[in-house]
């Protein structure tokens, strides 16, 4: 593993930070950093839930839906925030909102607004995430409505969805792609898109559960075309909701190459965050990379999003992560991925709550035979890990172990308290120290947080 994340890497972190943008709510950003409202870095740690009724993927004529997705209840959201998770990346999608083009369909974005009160009723914030992949339930599996396809798919599709893959390569979602990101909007769907961004900005604007809006989901299109995207569509949602903020993407084929271009410019829209995905050797076609993987290949996808956040003078958000139970490695990636999101002061999202199809990845697992879902407890052991959630002063380093027991935050000039979580599991064998001095602890059994004042080194496990 590399040495800490020092503020002498000047290519990486800006220590002194760029001057303040307006301050949003409940989360602003420095240029650097997301901070609360105390002034302190805030690392987000999250999931991201695909919704019934909410993640669109049935059809009312007569179609097979894609595939089954779960209900999100109180319970489901409780149990998020006691371990530990602070916010939920929510899927919408744009059928949803707008089957018919002009017409919002109210019923949809009540549903949205229940997922929403339930993360907020437990202590979540949501990142309200205008989702998509292979462009459109009708050719892939969610997105755009039937109207916004242009040209008019050839071949309207159905379930089950076990053709991903090859849905994405199609020339009906290629072509539908092209015309969505075409130079002048030619198909005027960007103008439609925009007007439904702020549709629902503006439901949620004044929402405390809600931290933001993310504009789109994978993009598949890059470089001029998706920065003309993405600063017109997150001016279209700091409009209609200025108290919140705006993420974007990379563009879908980082996933797979885990590299895209730095910008050679700032994003001139205040209030952005970087959210690019981290899914290094998860999806490449060669079983040999994943087989034979050693903790320091990962490394450089996640050093990269920050230097790419560097160069967008921007907040770091990994917005998906993840990796099947049931895949080689598992257990080394994301015990990995967490050190380095850590050591990076990078918020994150895994992937994902809860899944009863495709690769059934997930915190739970599902029995069809009696339709109930049960905890897998290595599944939780990768997300609910000892961790910072708020960090006072200058951060000098940040460090995990692998296992998730244990931390070393070392800062300058803390004047308030940092906010350490700790998972139940650990509650009755962890310690704190400050530069090697016993420190007590009080931790909050709802929200399994502790206050832990101290400007050097704080150290925290068994």
């Amino acid at each position: 593993m590399r040495a800490p994340l020092v503020c002498s890497l000047g290519v990486l972190v800006a220590c002194g930070g760029a001057d303040p943008a307006p301050h949003t709510h409940p989360f602003w950003s420095d240029g650097e950093h997301l901070r609360d409202d105390a002034g302190r870095i805030a690392i987000l740690r999250g999931v991201n839930a695909r919704v019934q009724g909410v993640f669109d993927v049935t059809f009312a004529d007569g179609r097979v839906a894609l595939e089954p997705i779960p209900a999100l209840t109180t319970a489901d959201c409780a149990r998020m925030r006691a371990m530990g998770l602070d916010l939920l990346r929510l899927p919408i999608n744009w059928s949803g909102v707008e089957p018919t083009e002009g017409s919002y369909d109210q019923a949809y974005l009540d549903r949205v607004d229940a997922a929403i009160q339930c993360a907020g009723s437990a202590g979540i914030g949501v990142v309200v995430d205008l989702h998509q992949d292979a462009y459109s339930k009708e050719i892939g599996e969610d997105g755009a409505p039937l109207w916004a396809i242009k040209p008019a798919p050839t071949m309207l599709l159905q379930g089950p969805l076990t053709d991903l893959g090859d849905r994405r390569l199609s020339a009906q979602v290629q072509s539908a792609f092209e015309t969505f990101f075409a130079d002048g909007d030619p198909g005027g769907l960007r103008m439609r898109f925009n007007a439904m961004l702020t549709a629902v900005a503006t439901r949620w604007a004044d929402d405390p559960a809600v931290i933001g809006f993310e504009l789109f989901n994978e993009p598949d299109t890059s470089g001029v075309k998706l920065t003309a995207f993405h600063v017109e569509a997150a001016a279209t949602v700091r409009a209609a909701a200025p108290d919140k903020l705006v993420f974007f993407e990379s563009p879908s084929v980082r996933n797979i190459a885990d590299f895209v271009p730095e910008s050679k410019e700032p994003f001139p829209v205040d209030g952005a965050v970087y959210s690019p995905h981290v899914y290094t050797y998860v999806f490449q076609s060669n079983p040999d990379l994943i087989n034979n993987l050693v903790a320091e290949q990962l490394e450089p996808s996640v050093m990269g999003t920050r230097s790419e956040a560097t160069a967008w003078r921007t907040p770091l958000f990994i917005g998906e992560f993840g990796i099947g139970p049931g895949d080689a490695k598992h257990d080394l990636w994301m015990q990995t991925e967490q050190q380095l999101h850590d050591r990076y002061l990078a918020s994150n999202a895994f992937w994902v709550w809860k899944e009863q199809s495709q690769g059934s990845w997930g915190v739970y697992d599902y029995d069809a035979t009696g339709d109930t879902w049960t905890e897998r407890p290595q599944v939780v052991a990768w997300i609910s890990r000892v961790h910072a959630a708020r960090i006072a002063g200058t951060p000098i380093a940040n460090e995990s172990s692998p296992a998730g027991d244990s931390l070393r935050l070392e800062v300058k000039g803390a004047s308030a308290p940092h906010s350490i979580y700790i998972p139940e599991r650990f509650a009755a064998t962890t310690t704190a120290r400050c530069d090697g001095a016993a420190l007590p602890i009080t931790r909050d059994a709802a929200t399994g947080l502790a206050e832990l004042t101290c400007s050097g080194v704080l150290e925290v496990g068994p």
